[in-house]
């Protein structure tokens, strides 16, 4: 995945992403008024390098009876510790940080394929939503819908939104249920193994326990041995909404 320069036409890498989503000038352009939390959008500078950016402050957070207040933009930060992890790259680079409402989540703007048909790529089977169904189901994602997914025109497809991620409840919520009681794929198996070793006492472990509370680093690993321990992808627990609302 890479960042435009809006000037220059150059691309970023995700590590260049990262430098400068850590230490470049952030500026608010204007806010997604259709969020439920603030959210704004920003460019992000360092020198000649420009790239636009979702910035979404601490403090523009609204309350919820299910997640600890002021907790949001770390769990979106988890949840892209997790990707990375993974190495499925499947969330945009993504750090938190101060900003001109105080510190909150700064995640890299994607700019998602105008032409696809979201319904159509929420259905489909392709391996690049299967393996989000797989990250959905270790971070424990309460609100995986159609419009938080960013495809693109190469095929892939990027998640956003995971700041309801987490909890030491079972509230997995989403879209994606085709794979529902189907055998984990060779290459889940593989991701699932390396986060098992990671969270036990790799970086991956260490970093979420910066970000989260001890008992929902445990839930995140007892998640990861459970899928290893079925071998399937999780069918709906029955006992929260399986689909979002709105879907989209």
């Amino acid at each position: 995945m890479t960042a435009e320069n809006a000037e220059e036409g150059t691309r970023l890498d995700d590590a260049a992403a990262m430098r400068l989503l850590r230490g470049g000038r952030l500026e608010v352009a204007g806010r997604l008024i259709e969020a439920t939390n603030m959210t704004l959008y920003c460019t992000i500078s360092a020198g000649e390098q420009v790239a636009a950016c979702v910035y979404k402050p601490v403090e523009g957070e609204r309350p919820l009876w299910d997640f600890p207040d002021g907790t949001l933009a770390a769990r979106e930060v988890a949840a892209y510790e997790v990707a990375v992890a993974t190495g499925w790259r499947l969330v945009p680079p993504t750090v938190y940080r101060d900003g001109p409402f105080g510190p909150g989540m700064v995640q890299l703007w994607i700019d998602a394929d105008p032409d696809a048909d979201l319904m159509a790529v929420m259905r489909s089977r392709q391996p690049a939503l299967r393996r989000m169904a797989v990250l959905d189901a270790v971070i424990n994602n309460a609100d995986r819908k159609g419009g938080h997914l960013l495809p693109l025109p190469d095929g892939h497809v990027y998640g956003v939104d995971h700041g309801v991620c987490f909890s030491v409840d079972t509230k997995l919520r989403t879209v994606l249920w085709q794979w529902k009681g189907r055998p984990l794929s060779r290459e889940a198996v593989a991701v699932l193994v390396h986060l098992d070793q990671e969270l036990e006492r790799g970086r991956l472990g260490r970093r979420l326990r910066e970000l989260l509370t001890a008992a929902e680093v445990e839930a995140t690993w007892n998640r990861v041995r459970r899928l290893l321990d079925t071998g399937i992808h999780p069918y709906p627990s029955g006992d929260w909404p399986a689909i979002p609302w709105p879907p989209i």
